[in-house]
């Protein structure tokens, strides 16, 4: 008899643990085991598993749990297996997912394995039986035309239990937004169809939820600097662009905006200190109704200047695209309430930009796509999905949230924003079609936006910086298990995987300049790393200060009862605070917004990786270098934030969520 020393190690979830019986058989490259029982409750357990002779070199366990006849099913959440052999050799068999049925389910043994790699049969069984389970547990499916495909799912309870939010995830999000709506009933604002009559009232609406930038805002949000400071560190620094040439339908001449002849645009821009904002999307759209009236939102077009002093001041603004009599150019020598309205209108178009677009196309949705596809088609044993599945936590059930709460026909933004109803399948199609590769990898991005050497960019200068250290652990990682452009070529796993993004995350288009096939190494890291880069990041860059920003709603207004001003010197303090959404819809936005920016309690930041999926020395030793880099940036950014009157903090890997998962 020979015998195999079998330790099972539970997960982190509260009631991981199970009373039922369970079953493990061990199966090698000479035979297999009988089903042993492991001791239960399951909580960290040894056991030895004999047998008569030796069954080889380890390829695969098996697990079964089954319900005691006088017990109740209790679900089962193993995190890893470990069987140390006759011979001294340790195996490690990675799980990390529920176990809630009594169908016998098998794991692969650690170590990454690529399909031309899996040479024994049974290998190459279990690998085929892994990829027909997940295609008809992860099927693609179309929300909307124009936009990414989505998982196809009914309710929460069809997602797979693998992918749905923890038990303290799920309490703590559902008492957050009960509480945050019960705080509003309390107050008697919630449904209110008034008009503010006092701007300074808005604060009271979550006045003990205060951030330190929220405060910020509410005492700085008039102001011309912290105006385009916002389009640097905001939630959405990527709309901003050096401005070498004037639009044709923004008609800003020198004598607007320098009247005494001192300057002028042509030098200022050959110079490179003036920069576009184009809300060209939203041109000609039909913003939405709501409370019985009708909303406004406008496609601006902005210019600012860099000082001598190096802050962005905006210097002119059109609110609609095409130039008219009715269409003026405003200009900060305007009156008080002319030059506040125009931004005002201007930061109301920001909010929709950034929530549909820059948030939840190039974020939310895309990470979804780059999930599914990795779940559908990559085995658990497979180097890619070792690598990125720590970056598809919780997105799937977040995403099936997110499209019931907020974009489905009974969803905030139609409920109570001026982007909904009908504007907004035509804004997310045409952001659709404004996505390239280019944009979606910082470096390229920041270059082809002219904005390499802007000062006080700091989601520039965090994020490139973030982009370098995750290019080189991806870079590490892949490059050990791809010697050369050909095993890229011929692992059809891999091109599945990419080739289902391309279609149902790109809709096939390769306008994008994504590549229908990974051909090379290199290609293949830069891919990586623009999605390892986009579900952590990136989200991270364009969520975490939602409420930072919009918490003082005027900054960030979700829509705008009244039409802007067709004729300069009509404008005044009650013309704004009518123009502002009534009393009930800023409540609500800010209570979403308060909600989307909350940090879990079961947060794990970027390069933490809970699950140990990888069992070689080298990738193990690669995250631990990547962990230790990202904590050398981790403190370069909270040195360089003590001297800043605004705390950049979105890029910091230690305050960063691993996945799309909020």
């Amino acid at each position: 008899m020979v015998n195999y020393k079998v330790t099972v190690f539970n997960g982190s979830p509260i009631n991981a643990q199970t009373t039922n019986d369970v079953f493990i058989k061990l199966v090698g490259t000479d035979g297999e085991s009988e089903l042993n029982k492991l001791n239960t409750p399951i909580s960290f357990t040894s056991t030895q598993v004999a047998w008569p002779v030796s069954i080889g070199k380890l390829i695969q366990i098996k697990l079964v749990k089954k319900k005691p006849i006088v017990f109740a099913a209790v679900d089962w959440f193993p995190a890893k297996v470990e069987v140390e052999s006759p011979d001294g050799e340790t195996y490690n068999f990675p799980i990390y997912r529920w176990i809630t049925d009594s169908v016998e389910q098998s794991f692969r043994e650690g170590t990454a394995l690529r399909a031309f790699e899996d040479s024994h049969s049974i290998g190459r069984d279990s690998r085929e039986q892994e990829l027909n389970q997940r295609e008809k547990d992860y099927c693609w499916d179309v929300y909307a035309e124009g936009i990414p495909h989505i998982m196809k799912a009914k309710d929460l309870d069809s997602l797979p239990p693998e992918v749905r939010f923890s038990c303290t995830k799920s309490k703590q999000f559902n008492f957050t937004a009960t509480a945050a709506m019960k705080e509003l009933n309390l107050k008697g604002i919630a449904d209110s169809k008034d008009n503010w009559t006092d701007i300074n009232d808005v604060n009271r609406v979550f006045s003990n939820k205060d951030t330190k930038i929220s405060k910020y805002v509410e005492e700085h949000w008039k102001e011309d600097a912290f105006f385009g400071y916002q389009y640097l560190n905001g939630v959405n620094p990527i709309l901003i662009r050096r401005c070498t040439a004037l639009p044709e339908n923004f008609p800003v001449t020198d004598e607007m905006l320098f009247p005494d002849c001192q300057s002028s645009l042509a030098a200022e821009m050959k110079n490179g200190n003036i920069f576009l904002l184009d809300y060209k999307r939203f041109d000609e759209l039909k913003a939405n109704i709501f409370h019985g009236k009708q909303q406004y939102l406008m496609a601006p077009l902005v210019l600012l200047q860099k000082t001598p002093d190096d802050k962005l001041m905006p210097i002119a603004i059109q609110l609609k695209q095409t130039p008219a009599e009715d269409n003026p150019i405003f200009l900060p020598t305007d009156s008080e309430y002319d030059w506040l309205m125009a931004k005002i209108f201007v930061r109301s178009a920001d909010s929709s930009e950034h929530e549909l677009n820059v948030h939840l196309l190039r974020t939310h949705l895309l990470a979804e796509a780059f999930a599914v596809s990795l779940l559908r088609n990559v085995p658990m044993v497979h180097p890619l999905y070792k690598l990125l599945v720590p970056h598809t936590r919780y997105t799937l059930q977040i995403n099936f949230l997110a499209r019931n709460l907020l974009i489905s026909p009974s969803g905030f933004f139609n409920k109570y924003a001026a982007s909904g109803g009908e504007a907004l399948s035509t804004i997310l199609q045409r952001s659709m079609s404004s996505i390239t590769y280019k944009s979606l990898c910082m470096p390229e991005d920041i270059a082809e936006r002219g904005m390499e050497d802007v000062p006080n960019y700091y989601y520039r200068d965090d994020g490139l910086k973030l982009w370098d250290i995750i290019q080189r652990f991806v870079e590490g990682v892949l490059g050990f298990y791809y010697k050369s452009d050909e095993q890229v070529q011929h692992d059809l796993e891999l091109q599945k995987w990419f080739s289902d993004i391309f279609e149902h995350g790109f809709l096939s288009q390769e306008t994008t300049g994504i590549p229908q096939r990974l051909s090379s190494v290199a290609e293949l890291v830069k891919f990586v790393t623009m999605v390892l880069f986009t579900c952590s990041a990136q989200h991270s860059a364009v969520n975490d200060g939602q409420f930072d920003y919009g918490g003082w709603m005027p900054n960030t207004p979700f829509s705008l009862q009244l039409p802007p001003p067709t004729t300069k010197g009509t404008t005044s303090e009650a013309t704004m605070l009518n123009t502002l959404p009534d009393i009930g819809t800023s409540a609500q936005g800010m209570a979403a917004l308060w909600l989307l920016s909350k940090p879990p309690f079961d947060f794990v930041p970027l390069g933490q990786f809970p699950e140990e999926h990888f069992s070689e020395e080298f990738p193990c030793q690669l995250i631990k270098d990547f962990q230790r880099e990202l904590e050398m940036l981790s403190a370069e950014i909270i040195s360089r934030n003590i001297g800043l009157d605004i705390p950049y903090t979105y890029m910091d890997p230690a305050l960063m969520e691993n996945s799309v998962a909020i």
